[in-house]
């Protein structure tokens, strides 16, 4: 009995479930593919039924059911299913909801990239055996040229092990094969600057490189995926209203869209997920796209979060990355398994050059038989035309002319036409290429190192060939000292937050600069009865210190924030930071770094004004510290950074500015209240406050509500004593008429000016007018009706090209008509 059983635990372990760590491939799947092959199912050639195929490799080599060999083709033939297809398929070969079409309906052929499998098998570079009932031969092994095993990975069961190997990307694994190549001595762990991770078909997101790395080093370990989910604001049907959703564009490996939607679904019905309207199928042939519809009142995050606990949305795959060595199953960590397929590569080109020096030692033995034929040419026909039989005549020119059997045979079997000048040319330079192949083939034989360059050789060509870009993508720490931000381009984006604390960002590029006094595009659609509050620049890599109200300071990165379209509202703040119902953002400061010797100025609506090191908010705890003591009453309202050696600069809704030096302003800390600011008139407010270098050229640019603006010379305003009441910086079209924004620019800023309907307009601070501060300005923006400016957002330009023009604008003033111009 214990024989019994071992000897058909073996056999299911070494004969049907456990690949072969050389070509990666099981019993089922080499069979399949060489038995195509033997068919001339080239890629090139035209499709056959797949029942033809099946029933080829059933009755040559494979005595098995039907069915076990179709749905390995058919696996070898899906997207979904392998991360290279190495099997051609026409038809309905299914999808990971649905089965595919009986056999007798599909076609198929060889993948090209199966071609880079099989090359050179006619070599003699592989071992064959007999098949099962010994009519024919079959190949232990394919001479693969690429690690097949991690191209697609495998999965299988066998009695008392299993195998469960992901797929990879072929640009990666090919690098640091080529890497293992050159530095044999490379460990798993350096090898992972090659082949950072798993790249599964299906895309997703990989979290943090832990699991990564115990699954490379020791051969088992479990890979965290997610799905990729986006929060957006979609559109209603016909009298619905447009409300947030949460969109699946990727799901994790072999988990189909039709699984998930019913998962989604149950878990609503069993009130595990609350807060989800409706779940929506929408995945067509462009790829992947469950709609999950959330209710008005549902928080998207907490929703996505009980996504990732409780449906397929998140899962862990389980590396175990056992495969048949030499005939033996073992678990191998990534060093392992690329020494075993470049040892096996190692084996193949040597055969290979061994069958084709065979072959050319042969061919040019041949040809010498040839030249001493045709150097004595009458006396080798004069004895051809003696001999009575064709033994004669083979006994008389081994005799005559020192040559052997088979040289003696081929001048017998020459034709006429090979006697003439031109044919004999044609055999003295094929003699000399044959000596030059030889001489090349022993030189390869006699390096190891010509072997190995030769392997890299064919490495490059197949990446070059068939290479393309990762898939799955890596959050957390990305690499073994890569963070996300490593992983993220640094591009600078637009970010907008409503009155009722809405917030969202976008791409910077979605704004082009436009000429003054053109309307501008939308930014932000606020929902009725809530406005644009805060809009400002960052970017990708910046940490947001949010400000608020109630004088507490928040942190967030810029990569945690929601994208959205032009006409999204954003996502509720709320669902980011844990900020009080009584509580407003005032102030958002993009931070790119913590020095010492980098302060921020904080500016209250009682006027009480305070100075902090930057690197006093550098550890903010998820709950917010104070920035700032408040009076009853009173709110925070601006906050700047500074070097510590500026001036400050501080405006009034009725047009009166003050500037003073920072060092009347001295640090104090975070619960400290400050020093006055600025004396106020009856029914005055603080409008602006910004800080300005004293040593730069700048001005001062100031926008009233009513869409007015101008820039003014900063020596037009001298510094003045803190606390006092300042200078007139600007005059006003009519007695409604009130400063909106206060900002200091510099020649070649741009700024983006938004209104509380949400329209933003991007110009040149160049393009605006420099005048005095008693002028009224000109007009820079055109307003809808019942709209007015509530902020202006300065940035520096981007270089542009020679020849590009950097402005897009005119000097003349555009006439209010002019349509807006959107991208």
């Amino acid at each position: 009995m214990k024989r019994s059983f071992m000897d058909y635990a073996m056999s299911v372990i070494v004969s049907r479930a456990i690949p072969d760590v050389r070509d990666g491939l099981k019993p089922v799947h080499r069979r399949i593919m060489y038995g195509m092959y033997e068919q001339g199912l080239a890629p090139t050639e035209r499709y056959r039924k797949a029942a033809k195929t099946v029933g080829e490799v059933m009755g040559n080599y494979h005595p098995h059911g039907d069915s076990a060999i179709y749905e390995a083709l058919v696996r070898l033939a899906q997207p979904s299913a392998s991360r290279y297809v190495l099997i051609d398929g026409h038809g309905n070969f299914g999808d990971l909801d649905n089965p595919p079409a009986a056999m007798r309906y599909t076609e198929a052929r060889l993948a090209p990239l199966s071609m880079e499998m099989l090359a050179d098998i006619e070599a003699e570079t592989v071992d064959t055996r007999p098949n099962f009932d010994d009519t024919k031969r079959e190949p232990v092994v394919l001479p693969s040229r690429v690690p097949t095993l991690l191209l697609n990975g495998s999965a299988g069961i066998a009695v008392g092990m299993a195998t469960n190997i992901p797929p990879h990307n072929l640009t990666e694994v090919i690098n640091g094969t080529i890497a293992k190549v050159d530095n044999p001595e490379l460990t798993s762990h350096e090898l992972m600057q090659y082949i950072k991770a798993p790249d599964f078909p299906s895309g997703g997101v990989i979290m943090g490189t832990e699991g990564i790395t115990e699954a490379y080093t020791t051969g088992r370990g479990s890979i965290p995926v997610r799905g990729v989910a986006t929060i957006e604001q979609i559109a209603g049907g016909a009298g619905r209203q447009s409300r947030m959703a949460i969109v699946v564009t990727s799901l994790p490996y072999l988990i189909g869209p039709e699984a998930f939607t019913r998962r989604v679904a149950e878990l609503v019905r069993e009130e595990k997920i609350s807060g989800i309207s409706d779940v929506n199928d929408e995945t067509d042939r462009t790829g992947i796209r469950v709609v999950i519809e959330l209710k008005r009142d549902a928080h998207p995050d907490i929703i996505l979060n009980n996504l990732y606990k409780h449906s397929q949305l998140q899962q862990s795959f389980p590396v175990n990355t056992l495969a048949l060595v030499r005939g033996r199953p073992a678990t191998m960590g990534l060093s392992e398994m690329l020494s075993e397929f470049i040892d096996h590569r190692i084996e193949v080109i040597t055969r290979r050059t061994k069958f084709l020096l065979r072959k050319a030692e042969d061919r040019a033995h041949i040809l010498e038989g040839y030249l001493k034929a045709l150097k004595n040419l009458d006396k080798v026909i004069a004895a051809i035309r003696a001999a009575d039989t064709t033994e004669e005549a083979r006994t008389a020119l081994i005799s005559k002319f020192d040559l052997d059997e088979a040289q003696a045979n081929a001048i017998l079997e020459m034709q006429l036409r090979r006697l003439t000048g031109l044919e004999r040319g044609k055999i003295e330079k094929e003699y000399a290429e044959l000596t030059k192949k030889i001489a090349e083939y022993k030189k390869i034989l006699a390096n190891r190192q010509l072997v190995l360059n030769i392997i890299k050789e064919e490495l490059t060509e197949i990446r070059n060939k068939y290479g393309d870009a990762r898939r799955t993508r890596i959050e957390g720490q990305a690499d073994l000292d890569l963070s996300n931000k490593d992983l993220t381009p640094n591009e600078p984006m637009a970010i907008f937050i409503t009155k009722q604390d809405y917030i969202k960002r976008m791409p910077l590029d979605t704004f082009r600069r436009q000429r003054r006094n053109t309307r501008g595009v939308t930014g932000v659609k606020p929902k009725e009865e809530d406005d644009l509050q805060h809009f400002f620049t960052a970017t990708m890599h910046d940490r947001l210190l949010v400000f608020t109200n109630r004088g507490q300071v928040y942190s967030v990165e810029v990569l945690d924030l929601p994208e959205g379209g032009r006409a999204a509202r954003g996502t509720a703040l709320i669902n980011i930071l844990p900020i009080g119902q009584n509580e407003t953002v005032t102030a958002v400061i993009p931070v790119s770094s913590f020095a010492e010797d980098s302060y921020l100025i904080m500016l209250t609506h009682q006027a009480y004004i305070k100075k902090v090191q930057m690197s006093d908010l550098a550890n903010i705890r998820r709950t917010g510290i104070i920035a700032i003591t408040l009076n009853d009453g009173d709110e925070l309202g601006w906050v700047r950074p500074s070097n510590g050696k500026a001036d400050v600069m501080i405006g009034t809704g009725d047009g009166m500015c003050i500037r003073y030096s920072e060092a009347e302003l001295r640090p104090m800390g975070r619960t400290a209240r400050g020093v006055h600011a600025i004396t106020l008139r009856e029914g005055d407010k603080i409008v602006g406050f910004d800080v300005i270098d004293p040593n730069e050229q700048a001005f001062a640019l100031i926008v009233t509500n009513d869409g007015f603006g101008k820039r003014v010379k900063l020596d037009e305003f001298r510094q003045q004593g803190r606390g006092g009441i300042g200078l007139i910086g600007t005059k006003f079209k009519n007695a409604a008429s009130r400063m909106a924004s206060l900002r200091v620019v510099r020649p070649g800023d741009g700024v983006m000016i938004a209104t509380v309907n949400g329209i933003v307009v991007r110009q040149q601070v160049d393009n605006i007018s420099a005048q005095g501060r008693m002028a009224t300005g000109v007009r820079i923006q055109q307003l809808g009706e019942d709209d007015q400016v509530v902020s202006v957002t300065s940035l520096v330009e981007p270089n542009v090209e020679e020849g590009e023009d950097p402005t897009s604008v005119t000097d003349s003033d555009t006439p209010a008509d002019t349509p807006p111009e959107v991208d």
